[in-house]
């Protein structure tokens, strides 16, 4: 009995999953590469997925994992950041407009390259995966492309970012993002795990779109401003948290064939060069006008996942706070107007 249990804790197809995953993680840390936790993970899952091998996802784990995440974010939110609040206003004031050139461009690049206008337009739009594959499906998109076309978005800004960060500002992204295990106060411990379950419970319930991290963040915010949390999750749970992260981007492309990589994964890597341009100019404008951090403003304005932009802005010392306040936006007004778009733009 105790063995048919243990075999459906882990699946063979996981075993495996970890195997690629760790492998690439391996790699990447012995070629001295950034962020190889992150990246690591996920290439080696890439690399299986287009080779044929079978991945499948860790469920719960990859949730908790997000948690993680979110504690951390919150973590950075100090009384001394609520300084820069008004700068940080200006620049939001801007994603709605960067949307729309974001989902224009989009909209007209997908139809060009062939797509229905349902898949282009749920194609267009940079955030909330899981909500566009449901949306586009009951709008008769593609959602086998969407999955794609949005998965390459998320791999390629998160393989060029790093290289970018370290060519421009020197920063090394090797280093540890925080304290070790041993050295983080107990109570605190406690207040971060605490915050984890407890956000991300709240939040689902309340249905809030990103529970997982939205979450424990606001929670582990609330702890920060007050002084209850002093120092960020350690650093073996961050790392947790890349692994997992990375790991669930690779295995998006469980299953892909030779005629999805030519058709739909090709042109989602046109779309992230459009995208990586407008953000670059956005970026430029934004730094010239409120003469705010390039860094920060570069990580807050390239559409790239939530948590993985997350994590670059930690292990960079970004101001995380700054970087992530304009995906939490982006993310909110995708879901507040997607549909509302779409139905005057179908009827």
């Amino acid at each position: 009995m105790k063995n048919r249990l243990n075999l459906k804790l882990v699946s063979p197809i996981q075993i495996k999953t970890l195997f690629y995953a760790f492998s690439g993680g391996i790699l990447f840390l012995l070629l001295g590469l950034p962020i190889p936790l992150l990246i690591g993970p996920m290439v080696g899952c890439l690399v299986a997925a287009l080779i044929g091998f079978q991945l499948e996802g860790f469920g719960i784990i990859s949730i908790l994992m997000r948690t993680v995440l979110g504690v951390a974010i919150g973590t950075t939110i100090t009384p001394g950041i609520l300084s820069q609040i008004g700068q940080l206003g200006f620049s939001l004031l801007i994603i709605p407009l960067f949307l729309v050139v974001v989902c224009s461009v989009g909209y007209i690049y997908f139809k060009l390259m062939g797509f229905g206008s349902s898949t282009s337009y749920y194609a267009s739009i940079p955030g909330g995966l899981v909500e566009m594959l449901l949306f586009g499906d009951k709008a008769g998109a593609n959602v086998r492309a969407l999955s794609l076309i949005h998965a390459t978005r998320v791999l390629v800004i998160m393989l060029i970012v790093p290289f970018v960060v370290i060519s421009i500002w020197n920063i090394d992204l090797t280093r540890p993002p925080g304290i070790n295990l041993t050295q983080a106060p107990l109570q605190e411990l406690g207040l971060m795990i605490v915050s984890g379950l407890a956000g991300w419970k709240l939040a689902a319930t309340m249905k809030i779109p990103g529970a997982t991290i939205l979450g424990p963040m606001v929670l582990a915010a609330i702890l920060s401003l007050t002084g209850m949390i002093t120092v960020r999750p350690p650093v073996e749970f961050i790392w947790s948290a890349q692994f997992f992260i990375g790991l669930g981007v690779g295995i998006r492309y469980n299953g892909v064939t030779g005629s999805e990589v030519r058709k739909y994964i090709l042109s989602g890597l046109g779309y992230c060069l459009l995208l990586s341009l407008i953000s670059i100019l956005f970026t430029i404008s934004i730094v010239e006008l409120l003469d705010s951090s390039p860094i920060d403003t570069l990580l807050a304005y390239l559409p790239g996942g939530q948590a993985e932009m997350a994590i670059i802005a930690i292990v960079a010392d970004a101001d995380v706070t700054f970087v992530i306040s304009h995906h939490v936006l982006r993310l909110i007004l995708v879901l507040m107007l997607v549909q509302v778009v779409a139905r005057w733009l179908f009827k």
